[in-house]
């Protein structure tokens, strides 16, 4: 049951192009998730060539840090790491005690010290130093899962790619925009359907659409800018 008034009737046919303009205007009064914040402070007016070339870096490793861990956790962890080493060969010079401290407490930070370690020395030992802009290179990789490679492809080189966490998988199913049932699936059913124009935006719209509105239990349907578009599928008890 709602546990508020009830809601506009959603309409017959999901659109997905009026969804994703109400969201591009929806998500400014939001926290932005914590890699993509990270890609913008790396891109723009003012920012050093070499700054927009550590990005893929950067978003590579802040991903790795973010997995299983809560946004505000990954971003102090992320700003203590780059502060002492910014590069694969500074997080090699600290040493994999120093790095696990540095990340702490961000989930699973002693294996994720080590996973860095290792995608740090294949970097330098394999690609120059320079992260790759290939999916199925950056696949090879510890720790790498196509979430984490499609976000270093979106974020860190604005090529195009779709990236699949939990938000999107949910509410992509919420709006019966596909009909999966994990988020590997989604992703392959996203690039059959999903038009190429919104592909790399796609994930940053709907992760902080899920973080802040549409989330996992009793979504806030009743504020949702979404409220007369969305069939709200799956959705048993909203406020």
């Amino acid at each position: 049951m709602p546990e508020t008034s009830p809601l506009k009737p959603a309409a017959k046919a999901f659109s997905l192009r009026t969804a994703i303009a109400r969201l591009r205007k929806a998500v400014v009064q939001w926290k932005t998730p914590i890699v993509t914040e990270i890609s913008q402070q790396m891109d723009g007016s003012g920012v050093s060539g070499r700054a927009v070339a550590e990005r893929p870096f950067r978003v590579l490793i802040s991903t790795v840090l973010s997995l299983r861990t809560k946004d505000e956790t990954t971003r102090a962890a992320s700003n203590r790491l780059f502060a002492l080493a910014d590069s694969s060969q500074a997080i090699l010079a600290i040493g994999e005690k120093t790095l696990a401290k540095t990340i702490y407490p961000v989930g699973f930070y002693n294996q994720k010290a080590k996973q860095i370690r290792a995608i740090c020395r294949r970097l330098l030992d394999e690609c120059g130093g320079a992260v790759p802009d290939d999916l199925d290179a950056l696949l090879t990789f510890p720790g790498v899962g196509r979430k984490t490679a499609n976000l270093v492809l979106t974020r860190g080189f604005l090529k195009p790619g779709i990236c699949v966490d939990t938000h999107v998988h949910r509410i992509s199913n919420r709006w019966g925009y596909v009909a999966t049932r994990s988020p590997d699936e989604t992703e392959m059913a996203l690039r059959a359907r999903l038009p190429r124009a919104y592909w790399i935006e796609y994930n940053d719209l709907l992760v902080t659409f899920g973080q802040n509105c549409c989330k996992p239990v009793s979504p806030h349907c009743s504020t949702c800018p979404l409220n007369d578009l969305c069939p709200r599928l799956g959705v048993e008890r909203w406020r």
